[in-house]
Parts: structure tokens; C-alpha cells; sequence
């Protein structure tokens, strides 16, 4: 079953790879169709923004079997935008202020690229705790990725992340810990990619309720859950999304950055990513390069080892995403769980977000 984009609106990349029979409306009217309809809110930076798009349309896609499954492409206001993506958002997103009078069986919500040490100092703030206080009543599910599910444990439960001494980037081994639905018929070991500068820790989200489904000794957690309101919340530290080339694509990005001069440190080479032959060739990139460092040395990385690399995480991030539609499935076949009309939280509709303290002050009611 095809994936369906909302409004025919379809992305130029989606387009092309499927095309134009994707472009249908996934409407519903105020009705419930037969329609699996979900909301990806594409936070990513310019840089990766219809990269990100693409790569969870082919998930979705790839995972949706015979469940008919509707997208609708949102962004949070307020983040920082170059004309060109300023222009994708208008061609191809709904407005976001639309969201709040439709209804959505789930949602994804992405990370984007942090510029402030406190993340209730983004200019976006206001506008994600909204996201998040909306999905608890109108959603099934609700899927936290990176940076945003960092920001969802933050807001609900008070939980701080923390910096890590250099950016967690590769791909890791994690182990399944225990029985879930988001889990089953996954293997004990699953490979998932991550790219990160900072963490939560298993203690916090474990003394808030939060339910770890998959942990590694080096990684730390990448899947937990969490029940809030009519939502299962589902966080990932990592980004099971990721096409094969993703990780290779932020390395040279991070070079580039190093040879601009716009960071310190040459960045750190991806683990469990490349094997001897490419990680020969980068070596000898970087000792090339750190010597004699100028932007247009660029031009000499071996960008043919993306020849050579395998998305080792596929079936890892389709099992997890398949049980995810069959989740919200299960749920939904009972039309009774919502109602005709979606409900908008108090805050939502004064467009005045709820605190932090007045969310803990809640909880300790």
C-alpha cells in the first residue's frame, strides 16, 4: 500500500522515487476513514531537512504493508531558515497552526540542531510544549526523535541530559531489555545509528516511569516509553530514519566545518560504521588535511567509500517501526478512543504553554 501525502503536496525527492500517484489527500472530513493519519513535524536543520523528510517516507513506506498510511509535513515556527527551505516549507508543509484542528492517530516530532545550553531557551520552546501537551489528548502515539526527546522528558518529568565528552556518532549495538509491543519479533541485538552531543540517563527515566526497552554498556539507552495521557510516547536517542549514507554525509559536513574553521577539534570518525579499507582512506584524509588546513582540501575526500556502506540498522528500524503502526492500529480500531472532534488543550488554544514548574507541580497533585 502506497504511502499517501497529505494535501497532494509531494516533496520534488518523494516525487520522483514513487511518483506522482503519491499526491493524494488524506482528508478526513471530521470522519474516521480506513486511513492510518499521522504528522511528521520536520524540525532538521536546512542541511538535512528534506533528507530527513525522505528517509521517513521510506520507512514508512517500506513498513506500512497493507495498513493504508497519510502523512501530513509540519515544522515548528521559529527556527532559524535560508530562503530556499523557507520556500520548501511553504510549497510543501501545512501551516502549523493547522494542526491543532486535525486529527492524527500519531505524530513524529525531530530534533534540530541545538543553539542554546538550555533548551527552554530556544526560540521554539513555546511552540514544541505545545506539540507535546497536544499530542497527549489527540494522538495514539507519539514518537520523539534526538534533541526532541530529550526536550519531551524535560518538559514532563524535570529530566536533565548531559554533555558528553565528544559526539556519540556511529552505529551501536543495543540490547533488547525486556517485553514490549514496540519490541517484539525484534532480535536480542539490535543496530541502530546515532549522532549526539548529549544523553539521558537510564536512572532519571527509570525513577520517572519510563519503561527502557533497548540499552547498550557503551551507547547508553536508545528506545524508552512512556504513557502520557491518551499517547504511548515513544523516544529514541538515536535514529533508526538514517539511510546508509546519512552518517558519512554528517562527517563531511563536520570536516567541512573543521577546515572553515568553525570548530576546534577534527571531528571523531563514526563507529561501527565504515570498514578497514574506508577507515585506511579517511586516515589518510585527515592527516592530509590537519596539517594544512584550508576548506578547499574538501575536494580530496574519498567520497568513493560510500560504495562500501551497508544500512547494517534496516531491519532493526522496520521491526520497530511496524510494531509502531501496529500499535496504533490496535488502538484506534475502537473509534470510541477519540472523539469526532479533536480535543485541544486549555494552553494550546490560548497559545500560552504550560510550564515546566506548573507541569511537576502537577504531577505531584
Amino acid at each position: 500500500m502506497p504511502l499517501i501525502i497529505g494535501g497532494g503536496r509531494v516533496p520534488p525527492r518523494w516525487a520522483a522515487k514513487k511518483g506522482s500517484h503519491q499526491a493524494k489527500s488524506v482528508e478526513s472530513r471530521g470522519k474516521r476513514t480506513e486511513c492510518l493519519k499521522l504528522a511528521l513535524i520536520n524540525n532538521m536543520p536546512d542541511s538535512a531537512l528534506e533528507d530527513t523528510e525522505a528517509q521517513f517516507f521510506q520507512l514508512l513506506d517500506t513498513v506500512a504493508g497493507d495498513i493504508p498510511v497519510g502523512v501530513e509535513l509540519y515544522s515548528l515556527p521559529k527556527l532559524p531558515r535560508s530562503d530556499r527551505a523557507q520556500r520548501h516549507l511553504s510549497n510543501f508543509y501545512d501551516d502549523f497552526d493547522n494542526l491543532w484542528n486535525k486529527r492524527f492517530d500519531g505524530v513524529i516530532v525531530t530534533g534540530t540542531e541545538p543553539r542554546q545550553p538550555n533548551l527552554p531557551d530556544e526560540p521554539y520552546w513555546p511552540a514544541l510544549v505545545d506539540v507535546l501537551d497536544w499530542a497527549e489528548h489527540n494522538t495514539a502515539s507519539t514518537v520523539l526523535s534526538c534533541l526532541a526527546a530529550h526536550a519531551g522528558v524535560l518538559y514532563s518529568d524535570g529530566i536533565e541530559r548531559y554533555s558528553l565528552n565528544d559526539k556519540q556518532f556511529g552505529v551501536f549495538d543495543y540490547e533488547k531489555a525486556g517485553c514490549h509491543p514496540l519490541t517484539t519479533n525484534t532480535p536480542d541485538v539490535i543496530r541502530i545509528p546515532h549522532s549526539r552531543w548529549n544523553e539521558v540517563r537510564e536512572d532519571a527515566l527509570t525513577s520517572c516511569g519510563y519503561v527502557v526497552l533497548t540499552r547498550s554498556p557503551k551507547a547508553g539507552v536508545d528506545l524508552f516509553a512512556k504513557e502520557k495521557g491518551r499517547s504511548l510516547f515513544v523516544h529514541f536517542q538515536g535514529h533508526p530514519e538514517y539511510e546508509g549514507q546519512t552518517l558519512l554525509k554528517e562527517y563531511r559536513r563536520d570536516i567541512r566545518r573543521f577546515l572553515r574553521g568553525e570548530r576546534e577539534t577534527y571531528p571523531s570518525m563514526p563507529k561501527g560504521y565504515f570498514d578497514s579499507r574506508a577507515t585506511e582512506l579517511l586516515t589518510e584524509f585527515r592527516e592530509t588535511v590537519v596539517s594544512d588546513r584550508r576548506e578547499d582540501l574538501i575536494a580530496l575526500f574519498p567520497d568513493s567509500i560510500a560504495e562500501t556502506l551497508q544500512n547494517s540498522w534496516h531491519s532493526s528500524a522496520t521491526c520497530v517501526y511496524r510494531n509502531w503502526l501496529q500499535y496504533m492500529v490496535s488502538k484506534t480500531a475502537d473509534a470510541s478512543v477519540f472523539p469526532a472532534m479533536t480535543v485541544v488543550p486549555e494552553n494550546v488554544r490560548r497559545k500560552q504553554p504550560v510550564s515546566v514548574a506548573r507541569k511537576r507541580a502537577r504531577s505531584r497533585e
